[in-house]
C-alpha cells in the first residue's frame, strides 16, 4: 500500500527524529538524495554531469535549504549552478555557504532583470524547485507566481523538492498558478496532493526517498493507494465447496425504455464482479437477455426480484415512473447496496444513514455537487474535502469518480485509485464500474474494498482496451485482468487474504 500522510503527521515525525539526530543530518539526508536524483535526470538528458547548467529557485523554508545544500553537491560534480532567491533575508544560511564555497552563485530575484533571469534560464539544463515547502498555503504570492510562470514558457525541466509549488500538500487542491515537475523528490512519506488531482497532475513522476520517518509515522495514514498485489488479494475465488448462490448473487436495478443500454452495460459490469449470479430487475429484460443469456431476469420491481446478496441501482433510470419505488424499495433491502447515477437524485441522508446494511455511494462530480449543494467545480477543485464531506452526511462509503477516483468511508483513510486513464471517460463506462463493484459487495468485499477493488479493475480494463476503448470494450478487457491479478495472487498466496464467503 502506498500511503500519505498530512503536514502536520510529517513534521511531527521529522521532529522527533531530530532529536535523535546531529543537528542537519536530516537536511543533509534530503539534499543527497535529491542531488542524486538531479544528477540522473541530467545524465539522461545529456549523458554527463560536467558543463550542465542548473538553476535553483529557492524560497525561505526548509525546502529552499534542501534545495541550496542539493545544487551544492552538483557544484561540486562540475555543474554550473545559479540560486535564485526569493527570500534572500531567510534563506538558509548553511546551504547558501555551502553553495558559494562549492563554486555555485547566488543572486536575489528582485535584483536580478527580468532580461537577465529568462537568459538563465534559457541556458538551463534543469530547474531545481525549492520556492515553497510542505507547509505552503493559499496559492504563491505574485512574485513567485510571476518566476513559475517564466520558467514553464522557457520549457525547462523541473524538479520539484518535497512537492510543486504552487499546490496544497493536504488537500491536493490548486489557486493559482503553479510551477509543474517533470519530476517530485518527496521525503519520508508521501503527501496527499501527491496522490490527489489536481496537484497530482502537476507533479509528474513522484519518487519517495527514505530519510527514516517510518517507524515514526502513525499505522493507519490519512490517505492510501492500493496496490494490485493488494487488490488480488481482495479478489472473491471460489472454493471446492461453491455454488453459484454461495458466490453471492448480486440485483440489479437499472435500466429504462429510454436507456437499455444502461441495463445491459451495468449487467455486464457485473458478471464480472465475481458472483455466481445476477438477478436483474427492470424493463429492459429483453435487451439484457439478449446480451447476457445468463442472467436471472424479472421484469418487476427489486421487491419482487428474488433473494440477493447486494442490490446495484441507479443507471439508466431516468426519468421512469417506477424510479421512487425502485429506489425506494433497494433503500428498505436488508442487503449492502450500491446507489448510483439517477438513485441519487434527491438523495435523503436520513434514509441512507437508517440502513441496517452498508450503503456505497458512487458519484461524479456533478453528482456529488447535487448532494453537497455546491458547484462542481468546487467539487473538482478539492476532491478529497468533497468526498469526506459526502461520507459524513451520509453515513456511507463514497466513491467519487473523476480525474482522481477516491473512496471515503465515515471513519479510516481515503483510498485513492491510481490505475484510472483518461479513455474511461466515454458513455456507460460508470455504469460497468456500477455492476462490477456491485458484484464484489455481493461476493462478499466490504464496501470500502468493493470499491478500492472495482475502481482499480475498472481502471485496468480501461487501459487493456483497443484504443479508444467504449464501456462495451473495457467490459470484455474485464476477464483478462481478473486473470492476470488472480495469476499474480497465485505466486503470493495461493488461497488469498481475508476474504469471506457470501452466504446466500
Amino acid at each position: 500500500m502506498r500511503t500519505a500522510y498530512r503536514v502536520e503527521t510529517v513534521r511531527a515525525a521529522e521532529r522527533a527524529l531530530l532529536d535523535r539526530l546531529p543537528e542537519g543530518a536530516l537536511m543533509d539526508r534530503a539534499a543527497a538524495a535529491l542531488a542524486a536524483a538531479c544528477a540522473g535526470t541530467l545524465r539522461a538528458r545529456r549523458g554527463r554531469l560536467a558543463g550542465a547548467r542548473v538553476v535553483a529557485l529557492v524560497g525561505g523554508g526548509d525546502n529552499g535549504g534542501d534545495a541550496l545544500l542539493a545544487a551544492a553537491r552538483l557544484a561540486r560534480r562540475g555543474v554550473g549552478v545559479t540560486a535564485v532567491l526569493l527570500a534572500p533575508d531567510r534563506a538558509h544560511p548553511r546551504g547558501l555557504a555551502a553553495l558559494r564555497a562549492a563554486g555555485g552563485r547566488a543572486s536575489a530575484l528582485a535584483d536580478t532583470a527580468s532580461e537577465a533571469l529568462d537568459a538563465l534560464l534559457g541556458r538551463a539544463c534543469l530547474v531545481l524547485d525549492g520556492i515553497t515547502g510542505i507547509g505552503g498555503r493559499g496559492g504563491l504570492r505574485p512574485a513567485a507566481a510571476e518566476l513559475a510562470e517564466r520558467v514553464t514558457a522557457a520549457g525547462v525541466p523541473v524538479v520539484a523538492v518535497d512537492l510543486p509549488s504552487g499546490v496544497d500538500a493536504d488537500s491536493g487542491e490548486v489557486e493559482g498558478p503553479v510551477l509543474p515537475a517533470a519530476l517530485t523528490v518527496t521525503f519520508g512519506a508521501l503527501k496527499p496532493g501527491l496522490l490527489i488531482a489536481p496537484a497530482r497532475d502537476h507533479a509528474g513522476e513522484v519518487r519517495l526517498v527514505d530519510i527514516g520517518l517510518g517507524p515514526l509515522l502513525p499505522a493507519a495514514p490519512d490517505v492510501a493507494a492500493l496496490t494490485t498485489a493488494e487488490v488480488a488479494a481482495l479478489l472473491p475465488r471460489p472454493t471446492g465447496e461453491s455454488d453459484k448462490y454461495r458466490r453471492g448473487v448480486l440485483g440489479v436495478a437499472a435500466g429504462s425504455p429510454r436507456y437499455p443500454g444502461a441495463a445491459v452495460l451495468t449487467v455486464g459490469g457485473a458478471l464480472r464482479g465475481g458472483v455466481g449470479a445476477v438477478r436483474y430487475a427492470g424493463p429492459a429484460g429483453d435487451a439484457v437477455i439478449a446480451r447476457h443469456p445468463e442472467t436471472l431476469v424479472s421484469h418487476g420491481t427489486p421487491a419482487e426480484a428474488g433473494r440477493v446478496q447486494a442490490w446495484a441501482a441507479g443507471p439508466g433510470l431516468g426519468d421512469d415512473p417506477r424510479r421512487e419505488r425502485v429506489v425506494a424499495e433497494v433503500l428498505a433491502a436488508d442487503v449492502p447496496l450500491l446507489l448510483d447515477a439517477d438513485a441519487l437524485r434527491g438523495l435523503d441522508p436520513a434514509r441512507v444513514r437508517a440502513r441496517s446494511a452498508p450503503t456505497l455511494l458512487t458519484p461524479h462530480a456533478g453528482e456529488a455537487a447535487a448532494l453537497l449543494g455546491a458547484e462542481r467545480e468546487r467539487v473538482e477543485a478539492r476532491r478529497l474535502a468533497s468526498v469526506r464531506a459526502l461520507a459524513e452526511r451520509f453515513g456511507a462509503t463514497v466513491l467519487l469518480k473523476g480525474s482522481t477516483t477516491v473512496v471515503a468511508a465515515p471513519e479510516g483513510p481515503v483510498l485513492v485509485n491510481e490505475t484510472g486513464t483518461p479513455w474511461l471517460a466515454t458513455a456507460g463506462s460508470g455504469d460497468v464500474l456500477t455492476g462490477l463493484v456491485g458484484g464484489l459487495l455481493a461476493a462478499g468485499l466490504a464496501p470500502r474494498d468493493a470499491a478500492a477493488a472495482g475502481a482499480h479493475l475498472h481502471g485496468l480494463a480501461g487501459r487493456a482496451a483497443a484504443p479508444p476503448p467504449s464501456a462495451t470494450t473495457v467490459t470484455d478487457a474485464l476477464p483478462e485482468v481478473w486473470r492476470r491479478l488472480l495469476a499474480e495472487r497465485a505466486g503470493r498466496s495461493p488461497r488469498g487474504a481475508g476474504n469471506r464467503a457470501a452466504r446466500p
